[in-house]
């Protein structure tokens, strides 16, 4: 068993105690993290004179043999090792003897795995954030495809008011540029180095712990030691941000699942992006639709356990922190692969535009139009609102829309409609003449999309 700590001990770990205090099945992910900060801390080493250079130069070499070699599969990661500090650092040894023993001068492994969480952690962000811009540029071009593509707005899973694709889309957009915006939060808040803590006081070495966060890009130190080894917020954070996330491409799903059933018919998934039943030849399943529905309580239980995990840790590291990983790497991995798939199954689906209009003039969806009409003829709103009700009434009674009454039949409900009606509720008024900021008619939609899209050169 290659342990760091085993000086103070007069007899062997039992072997199961060793396996389940061991991290080195998950944290082996921190491979390059863990030499990255490594070589920062000791290039740092060298500056401050507490190496010399010609150890420094050494153990820098070494660590980037040992890199390529991991890279390369000419060196397994295995569980001989307990995590992957002592695997990096019992190897540096092998090769480098005493001066290999040098590299953690001035350093714990607390606040080692600290950093390696943070920079790992931070490189999620951004991979999370540019594959969120890809999406975002899927989504926008089938708004800029889509201003006159007239379907149904819903309340309640009803019918409401006709929008268009454009719109409906339009609101997806904003939903993950808003979660954009907090991985860019997330990113600001964490950046800073927790390197040079120690195990939770510091160190009496002269480090420039400045100097070890500039290497790494981050914008400056931790500024307490305790909180340094043991703030987990900014993971705590963007699980929550991974959370909200799943939970719109969880709504978005649905939406796609319903629109793709037999009753509604207003899309074609891609076959690459479906399967079939076997024993039902007729079906086509939306599977990544539903698979990323379903991934979602996964992502939020990432959340809750890290959440519930951290809730009674005292002051500073304490061995419960080890859970952070599993669950977390979980989770970034399930987000990611969300977004790609989702952002594949959009891109190559077909919308059935035929089929979102008659919806939306099937189902009374101009009713409120209607209504407007009357109001602006001098009836009062109640008033309006209730003899339009009767309207919606006799055409469920027909099977007839509002569009098919006749004038007599208007006016034998209510004698203020005349010709102009029928241009006032047809879906292209009831669209186009929704004009303010945020709304779908064409101009106020085309206004908008030009705001996205030079959001997106951003």
């Amino acid at each position: 068993m290659a342990q760091l700590w085993g000086g103070r001990f007069t007899k062997e770990t039992d072997q199961l105690v060793y396996n389940f205090n061991a991290s080195i099945t998950f944290d082996q992910k921190f491979y390059k993290q863990d030499i990255e900060g490594s070589i920062a801390h000791v290039t740092m080493l060298g500056k401050q004179g507490i190496l010399t250079e010609e150890e420094m130069q050494a153990i820098i070499k070494c660590l980037k043999e040992i890199l390529s070699d991991v890279e390369e599969g000419r060196l397994a990661i295995t569980n001989e090792y307990e995590d992957i500090h002592s695997f990096v650092e019992a190897n540096l040894i092998d090769r480098l003897g005493d001066t290999g023993k040098k590299l953690h001068t001035g350093r714990s492994r607390n606040d080692q795995v600290a950093l390696d969480m943070r920079l790992y952690t931070r490189q999620e962000v951004l991979h999370t954030d540019a594959l969120l811009k890809e999406l975002l540029a899927t989504i926008l071009h089938i708004m800029e495809e889509n201003t006159e593509t007239i379907m149904p707005g819903f309340t309640h899973l009803q019918k409401a008011q006709p929008i268009t694709l454009a719109h409906h889309m339009g609101a997806y957009f904003e939903m993950f540029k808003r979660d954009r915006l907090r991985l860019h939060d997330i990113y600001e808040r964490m950046n800073y180095c927790p390197l040079g803590s120690g195990a939770l006081a510091g160190t009496t070495y002269p480090l420039d712990r400045d100097y070890t966060a500039e290497l790494m890009g981050f914008y400056g130190p931790t500024l307490n030691s305790m909180d340094g080894v043991s703030d987990r917020d900014y993971l705590i954070e963007f699980l929550s941000a991974c959370a909200t996330i799943m939970m719109h491409l969880s709504r978005f799903s649905e939406e796609v699942i319903i629109w793709n059933s037999n009753e509604y018919q207003f899309v074609e998934i891609d076959d690459a992006y479906s399967t079939g039943s076997s024993i039902m030849p007729q079906k086509k399943n939306p599977d990544i639709a539903e698979l990323v529905r379903g991934k979602t309580g996964r992502v939020y239980g990432a959340l809750m356990s890290l959440l519930t995990t951290m809730k009674g840790i005292p002051l500073a590291y304490n061995k419960d922190m080890q859970e952070d990983k599993e669950l977390s790497f979980d989770a970034m991995d399930t987000v990611k692969g969300c977004i790609a798939l989702f952002n594949g199954m959009l891109a190559t689906m077909k919308f059935n535009k035929e089929r979102m209009r008659a919806s939306a003039n099937g189902g009374f969806t101009n009713a409120t139009d209607a209504a407007d009409y009357l109001v602006n003829h001098g009836v009062p709103f109640r008033d309006a609102h209730g003899i339009v009700g009767q309207i919606v009434l006799y055409c469920i009674d027909k099977g007839i829309a509002i569009d098919d009454m006749s004038l007599e039949e208007l006016k034998a409900i209510s004698p203020v409609f005349e010709e102009d009606i029928y241009e006032a509720i047809s879906m292209e008024t009831c669209v186009n003449k929704r004009l303010t900021v945020g709304a779908p008619g064409k101009e106020a939609m085309e206004k908008v999309i030009a705001a996205e899209k030079e959001y997106l050169m951003q």
